[in-house]
């Protein structure tokens, strides 16, 4: 799969992130890199552990920006699996250039690869059945873009990216005095084109009330796995059911076999571990 060039991450956003990456790191200059030699090097970046890699971009922009004379060669695309010791990178270019570039790169790939990697693992779960997995907006900041794409890589899907693309109508959406009704008649009326609307409901009765409005999706939220089944007999396919709320990797295939629709979490994004890589000189 490769994902290399999806819309999500725009090189502009990469290369803003990157230079933003390199003034927290190397700031005026890399002083340990000055006791390095001026000579040329092949060095590798290998995984040490399984998973799923992501963030080829923003490593080969890491190399760019700290000088353009680094040649990289990638021996897998972002959504590939990788085993542990695989060589994922070939480089060449100056040793203090490398050796400056090197802990952002890492860094940026082993977070992202850590999402996809985390995501891969709970889709892995719930492959048998219909229900699709999807993120949320709960990601690390500056990195919201990156970590919705590698969901996409881990084989996830994206919930809306942020408050501008979406209507998700929640409790506290509701305390204006006006009814449920009302309010997803505005939202429909207001929303853009295309633009998801969505209710959250916390009871079997507010879902019953939401089957009653020309909302296309609904958001169970916290519904124990009785409660979902009657709500997706009670739906019947007239719209979509969303289950959120204590998605745990125990408990998420039995949620899947209730029939929802969609099970969204934030455990992939913020319970994620970063996969070690390294990188290493070839002497």
């Amino acid at each position: 799969m490769d994902l290399s060039n999806y819309p999500i991450t725009h090189a502009a956003e990469i290369k803003k992130l990157v230079a933003i990456y390199l003034a927290e790191d190397v700031g005026d200059g890399d002083l340990t890199a000055a006791l390095v030699p001026m000579q040329k090097v092949d060095a590798k970046i290998i995984s040490r552990e399984a998973g799923v890699l992501c963030g080829r971009q923003f490593a080969d922009e890491v190399f760019l920006q700290v000088d353009h004379s680094i040649a990289s060669k990638w021996h897998f695309n972002d959504g590939d699996n990788i085993a542990g010791n695989d060589s994922l990178c070939s480089l060449q270019g100056p040793a203090r250039s490398i050796l400056t570039a090197e802990r952002c790169a890492l860094n940026i790939l082993q977070t992202l690869s850590g999402t996809a990697s985390q995501t891969q693992t709970y889709v892995k779960l719930i492959e048998p059945y219909k229900t699709r997995l999807l993120d949320t907006r709960k990601t690390i900041p500056g990195l919201r873009n990156a970590q919705k794409y590698a969901v996409l890589c881990g084989g996830g899907s994206n919930h809306r990216i942020g408050l501008y693309d979406g209507i998700l109508i929640k409790e506290n959406h509701l305390r204006s005095g006006k009814t449920l009704e009302e309010v997803i008649d505005l939202a429909i009326e207001t929303a853009p084109k295309g633009a998801l609307v969505e209710v959250e409901v916390e009871t079997i009765n507010e879902l019953k009330h939401a089957l009653n409005t020309p909302i296309t999706r609904v958001l169970l939220d916290d519904f124990n796995i009785d409660m979902m089944r009657e709500a997706v007999a009670l739906a019947d396919g007239r719209i979509e059911l969303e289950a959120s709320g204590n998605v745990t990797k125990e408990n998420i295939a039995d949620i899947a076999a209730t029939g929802v629709d969609f099970i969204s979490t934030s455990a992939i994004i913020k319970h994620l571990q970063a996969l070690d890589m390294s990188l290493l000189f070839d002497y």
